[in-house]
């Protein structure tokens, strides 16, 4: 156990940081399959800038690396462009 005033507070602050970047990165799992299961053009293209800004987001605060939300951008793009 952690013997410093700063040290635990470092543990309490971490793990609240660790539920918020869960349920961030759930959340954008989870509206990406949405989006890959659409077969609707239209609605596809009005969900996807939404996905984009929680990808972006997530690379930002480094939840995910930029190149894998870069490939994942255009993975749905292509998905896109297919339908």
């Amino acid at each position: 156990m952690a013997n410093h005033k700063s040290a635990l507070k470092r543990i309490r602050s971490n793990e609240a940081r660790r539920v918020v970047n869960k349920y961030q990165h759930k959340t954008t799992r989870n509206a990406i399959k949405k989006l890959r299961e659409l077969t609707d053009k239209k609605e596809a293209e009005t969900l996807y800038p939404s996905v984009v800004s929680m990808l972006d987001k997530l690379a930002k605060k480094n939840i995910i690396h930029n190149n894998k939300a870069a490939n994942l951008k255009s993975g749905l793009a292509k998905h896109i462009a297919a339908l």
